[in-house]
Formats: structure tokens, C-alpha cells, sequence
């Protein structure tokens, strides 16, 4: 599936998100996570493990919705 995170188009299939965050130790969850393989990851940590950007070139936004897309569940902590 076609996805632009930072203005750069990306192809990810479900399985190849899956394969890049497997081992993949999570990070404390503070506000919108993605649940992957059964484990909550923070959004901005799955973006940056996917896209190999640094995280302030893109937002939790185009992350969150790219996920959804490719139908993995996101939630948002109350804080």
C-alpha cells in the first residue's frame, strides 16, 4: 500500500511492518500508540523504525493514519 509520511511516498505491506518492529524494544507510550504484533508502540517510534527519518520530519498524524490504513489498531492514552 502506497503512504506519505513527510511529503515522501512509501510502500508498505502489514507483513513488512510487522517484520520491522519485530525485537523492536517499545518505548513508554505517552499519547497515540499502534498496537503491532500484540505489543503498544508509540507512533512516532514506529514512523521512525519504518521510515528511517529522524522524527521531527514527520508528524504522529501521517503515521497514525498510514497505520490505520494498513489496519493496525491506534489508540490514544488519556493523559
Amino acid at each position: 500500500m502506497r503512504v506519505t509520511i513527510a511529503r515522501r511516498h512509501f510502500y508498505f505491506h502489514r507483513n513488512e511492518v510487522e517484520e520491522a518492529m519485530n525485537g523492536v524494544t517499545p518505548e513508554p507510550v505517552t499519547g497515540v500508540s499502534v498496537e503491532i504484533g500484540g505489543v503498544s508502540y508509540p507512533i512516532m517510534q514506529v514512523g521512525a523504525v519504518i521510515t528511517r527519518q529522524d522524527r521531527r520530519d514527520f508528524s504522529s498524524g501521517e503515521v497514525q493514519r498510514a497505520m490505520a490504513a494498513l489496519g493496525f489498531p491506534c489508540r490514544t492514552t488519556a493523559e
